[in-house]
Formats: structure tokens, C-alpha cells, sequence
């Protein structure tokens, strides 16, 4: 650390006469007892590097380019790990190091570690060093979509870490596919969509060979994803894309407009009720349509929206089940009950498929204020009101 700071001829010579002879040296070992992700743990003494190694790991610019003018010396050399060099230099960051490195004809950027199998631009990618990725990336031999330690790419590794400037960098590069699945069939972008990364959403929706009803292992589509996290702004712009079906269902057959609702996200539930292809009454895959989602979860304002579409059946449920204004019985929302009983098309007497009114709901779960709102309805059967009385 003092030769990096003052480069002296004499901080020089002390500095090679070290990486030249301290294989077994003390702080070898405490240098890198702690290293994660190195591929160390299996060794029972402690890790030997060369000088070359060294110089590398602490980022000495002018005693690497020493080191590396020295007759014989492996510039491609693995440590006990199969750690490089230039993998060291990438993975901390060392710009001047990396260049040198770079510089060099004989140097392989592509080489894969034995312990970690990650690559230079691995490490620089997962790491967060831009000024380093963008030298790797400049190498015509660097492959940008070399997988790394269990599948994973540079481009997932820079977005598993939230480093947003490094993988648009990455994005900009032909040949890198954004739709590549990573290990265990996830997609490397359902973060974008999920977290609302809108600008990074732009640029690789911009690259114009993403599929966006493309599903990842867990059956989302970006737009369910989207919709269900109130992402507005990405919603938009995947709706802005010609081949983005709106209602598409995802795995547990919940369409993008049951997702949004579901979680009350009017701003998202207007975009979506704004397109003709969007049916307001497709159930998923347990029957549920969006107003009964709407209706379970007491949000008054989707409810509202999703009644004004003329094409909208407020009695729709799961195979005669719960209609919607049941369920909003069952949970005691008295606004989103006096919304829908407001549909002239509404029957409060309609049972669910055990046979349960929606009298039964409020009066077992004592909701009493729904039972009140109940009193004041004209169509209710005189059995019913006979039964509150």
C-alpha cells in the first residue's frame, strides 16, 4: 500500500524485491483468509500467488508493467484458484492495471477462474466497476455473454447487483440477448420490471428483440409483473408495444388487469381498461375476475372503474361461487358493497355454491353495517328481510 502511494526507485525496488520472494509470508494469508467467492476454501495451506498477482491485487500500475516486461513471465497464470492477473485487477477495480494488462497481445480476457468460474468482466460487471467493463468491452476477443460461476452472465450480474450504467452498457452491444434465461430457467429481467426501472426498462425495450409476453420460470410476464407491482410508467410502455398481448395470463392464470386489480393499482387498472383487448371478465385459474379481486380487497376506486365498462358482469363467479358482491360482504367493505349494489343488474339475493346469501355473509361475520345497507335495498326478497327481522 505505501508503494502505490509513493513510487519512488526505492519504493520500487522494496516492492518487487516482496512480490518477487513472499510466497509463504504472513499477510498472504491474512490478505486473503477472508476473500469471498475466490475458490480458497478447499486448500488446507495458505494461497501462493506471484508477483505478478500481487502487483495486481493492490492496483500498482508501473510495477505490473515491470513485471509483465520480464522475460518468461505468465501473463495469463493462474493463483491456486486459477485466479488471473488480470481477473484480480478487474475484480477491484484497478483501471491503470487492467490497461496495462490490456495492453499486452498475449493476455486472455476470456479465461475462466477453476474455483468461481467468472471471467474478468465477471468480476467488473458484478462488482461495479464501469471504467473497467467499458476496457473489456472495447477488446473485440471479450465475449459479453460468456456465462460465469453457475450460469450467470456479466449482464446478469450487473442487474442482480443494481448497477444500472453497466448493464445499459452491456445492452448496447450487438449480439447480447436480453430474453437469455439464467440459471434455473429465471429471467435476468424481471427485476427491471418488477423494482420499476423505467429506464432501463426503455433500453432494452428499445433494442426491439425483447418478447414482452415472454414468461420466466415462475410463469410472469413482464406486463403481470409490471401491473402487479402499480409500475404505471412500465406499463405504459409495454403496452406501447405491438406485440404485447394485455391479457395475457400469467402461470395461475391471473391476467395483467386480476394482477392490478388485486393490489388496487387504479393508475394501472384505467391504462389497462382503456384497451379493447383487455376482457374485464376473465377469471384465473381459481374464477376469480378482477372485480371480485377488486371487491376482496375493499378497493372502492378499481371497483369503481371496473363497473363502468359497459361489457362488465358484476354477477360474474367460479362456477356459481362467490359473486363478487359476496365477497365484499364477506369482508365487511360496506363502500365497495354500496358500489356495486348501485348496478341495477345486481341480485343481493344470489346464494354462492353452498348456499349462502349474501345476508348469510354479513349476519355470520358480523358486519352490521352491511346489514343495514342491505335493509335499504328494494329488490331484497321478503324472506330475506324477514330473516333480519
Amino acid at each position: 500500500m505505501h508503494a502505490k502511494r509513493d513510487l519512488s526507485d526505492c519504493a520500487k525496488r522494496l516492492a518487487l524485491k516482496l512480490f518477487d520472494d513472499c510466497n509463504n509470508h504472513i499477510s498472504a494469508s491474512i490478505l486473503f483468509e477472508n476473500e469471498e467467492g475466490l475458490g480458497f476454501n478447499d486448500f488446507d495451506e495458505p494461497p501462493r500467488f506471484s508477483g505478478l498477482h500481487r502487483a495486481s491485487i493492490f492496483g500498482i500500475d508501473e510495477i505490473v508493467a515491470g513485471l509483465v516486461a520480464v522475460e518468461g513471465c505468465d501473463i495469463n497464470g493462474g493463483d491456486c484458484a486459477g485466479n488471473t492477473p488480470l481477473m484480480w485487477a478487474a475484480r477491484n477495480g484497478h483501471e491503470g492495471v487492467v490497461r496495462v494488462l490490456l495492453g499486452r497481445s498475449d493476455v486472455n480476457p476470456n479465461k475462466l477462474s477453476s474455483g468461481n468460474h467468472r471471467t474478468p468482466l465477471s468480476w467488473a460487471a458484478r462488482n461495479g466497476h464501469g471504467g473497467v467493463v467499458k476496457m473489456l468491452l472495447r477488446r473485440e476477443d471479450v465475449d459479453p455473454g460468456k456465462p460465469a460461476w453457475q450460469g450467470g452472465t456479466p449482464l446478469y450480474l450487473a442487474f442482480e447487483s443494481r448497477h444500472n450504467e453497466i448493464v445499459k452498457m452491456i445492452l448496447g452491444l450487438e449480439g447480447v440477448d436480453p430474453d437469455d434465461l439464467y440459471e434455473f430457467d429465471e429471467e435476468p429481467l424481471d427485476w427491471a420490471f418488477e423494482n420499476g426501472n423505467e429506464e432501463l426498462v426503455k433500453k432494452i425495450l428499445g433494442r426491439g428483440d425483447l418478447n414482452p409476453d415472454k414468461p420466466d420460470a415462475r410463469g410472469q410476464t413482464p406486463l403481470c409483473w409490471a401491473s402487479g407491482n402499480g409500475r404505471e410508467g412500465i406499463v405504459k410502455m409495454l403496452l406501447e408495444q405491438d406485440d404485447a398481448n394485455p391479457d395475457k395470463p400469467n402461470e395461475d392464470g391471473q391476467t395483467p388487469l386480476c394482477c392490478a386489480a388485486s393490489y388496487g393499482h387504479e393508475g394501472v387498472v384505467r391504462m389497462l381498461l382503456g384497451r379493447e383487448d383487455v376482457n374485464p371478465n376473465k377469471p384465473d385459474g381459481d374464477g376469480q375476475t378482477p372485480l371480485c379481486c377488486a371487491a376482496q380487497g375493499g378497493y372502492e376506486g378499481v371497483v369503481k372503474m371496473l363497473l363502468e365498462r359497459e361489457d362488465l358482469n358484476p354477477n360474474k363467479s367460479a362456477e356459481g361461487g362467490p359473486t363478487p358482491l359476496w365477497w365484499a360482504a364477506w369482508k365487511g367493505h360496506k363502500g365497495v358493497v354500496k358500489i356495486i349494489l348501485g348496478r341495477d343488474d345486481v341480485n343481493p339475493d344470489k346464494p354462492d355454491q353452498y348456499g349462502k346469501t349474501l345476508l348469510d355473509c354479513a349476519l355470520e361475520n358480523g358486519h352490521g353495517g352491511v346489514v343495514k345497507i342491505l335493509l335499504g335495498q328494494d329488490n331484497l326478497s321478503p324472506a330475506k328481510r324477514r330473516k333480519l327481522g
